[in-house]
């Protein structure tokens, strides 16, 4: 399942090529007809994540009020993209380096990785070998390999966004609806704080402090393990199997200890941890969870997820730290990495 960072571009990509757009909205399956004529037509005006969910906000009038796409992958949803499709102009400006696939030393147009096609910006999200074994039953032809545009939709499009420069098809999401901006509020307060969701524009206006504290006050509360607690979405928002292996192995903290038994001082290592990582991966596109690395280790971790990770997929290798045997367990249908020489 692509974690809060590819969602993170996702809407990235959404605000430097569709937002201020007037938007042609369809549904080329028919399974979101009537939600697709609702939108269709509307000036699309922003574009945000929280957490694993992407919100994309269509002007309204006074006949037809603001509304809001909701839209999450799931472990089978991907958003293609097709046109003048451009870099992240936010991120180019910010370190003088192209945005989205060029982002710090990532080849544009995307290298391939296994899981998220994460540094892609013609399709972020699952990996097409997912989708076909889903059933989804598309061919090679997409509309990010078209040339002609706009590019005929392809295989089970949930939606489509047309502008007269751009075209975003959706396949595959778990949730995709339409939403009032009262509703949004009300999902953001179901969910965890997300680092990239604070401020004046994100849907509570919290600040770092006010996430974080939020962070500490659920998890603290909790006799759950803190291994499951970080893949709560009520909790802290985006963080998937990847990001949750690597963070409890980067504070040296054992998976199955109940949130309740964690000190404050490490609650909030915990989420000062993940803000940067999610920065990082946002940036990158790239889940890199080792620190320092440079030069030839950098180009390595950046083509190979082998080499950017501690403990995540590395069941039975020697950890990197301590050379105990990396252990795989299951904790509530999901796999966990972690190191019983370093994590308990």
């Amino acid at each position: 399942m692509p974690e809060g960072h590819s969602v993170h571009r996702i809407a990235r990509q959404f605000g430097a090529n569709f937002v201020g757009s007037t938007a042609a909205v369809t549904s080329p399956q028919g399974r979101f007809d009537v939600g697709a004529a609702e939108l269709d037509g509307r000036l699309i005006t922003s574009s945000e994540a929280i957490g694993k969910h992407l919100l994309l906000g269509f002007d309204g009038t006074a006949t037809h009020p603001d509304r809001v796409l909701h839209v999450h992958l799931g472990i089978y949803g991907a958003w293609d993209f097709a046109g003048a499709i451009s870099v992240d102009p936010t991120i180019a400006a910010a370190d003088g380096r192209m945005g989205q696939t060029g982002m710090l030393g990532v080849p544009l147009g995307g290298a391939g990785t296994e899981g998220e096609n994460e540094a892609s910006i013609a399709s972020i999200g699952a990996p097409r070998l997912a989708r076909l074994r889903a059933g989804e039953r598309e061919t090679a032809t997409t509309a990010a390999t078209a040339t002609a545009f706009p590019p005929d939709s392809v295989g089970q499009v949930r939606v489509r966004i047309l502008t007269d420069r751009a075209v975003a098809d959706l396949r595959g999401p778990t949730v995709c609806e339409v939403l009032e901006p009262a509703e949004v509020v009300a999902l953001a307060q179901r969910l965890g704080p997300d680092p990239q969701a604070l401020g004046a524009t994100g849907p509570l206006g919290e600040t770092k402090q006010q996430a974080e504290d939020r962070f500490v006050e659920r998890a603290s509360r909790s006799k759950q393990p803190i291994g499951q607690l970080l893949m709560d979405q009520s909790v802290v928002a985006g963080i998937g199997n990847v990001y949750r292996a690597e963070l409890l192995f980067r504070a040296a903290i054992d998976p199955l200890r109940p949130g309740a038994q964690l000190t404050v001082d490490e609650l909030r290592a915990l989420w000062r941890d993940w803000v940067k990582l999610l920065r990082i991966g946002v940036e990158t596109g790239q889940m890199l969870t080792i620190d320092g690395l440079r030069g030839a280790r950098r180009a390595a971790a950046l083509a190979n997820r082998a080499d950017r990770h501690w403990v995540y997929k590395r069941e039975g290798l020697p950890c990197h730290r301590c050379g105990t045997p990396v252990a795989l367990e299951t904790m509530q249908g999901r796999k966990l990495y972690w190191c019983p020489g370093c994590q308990l």
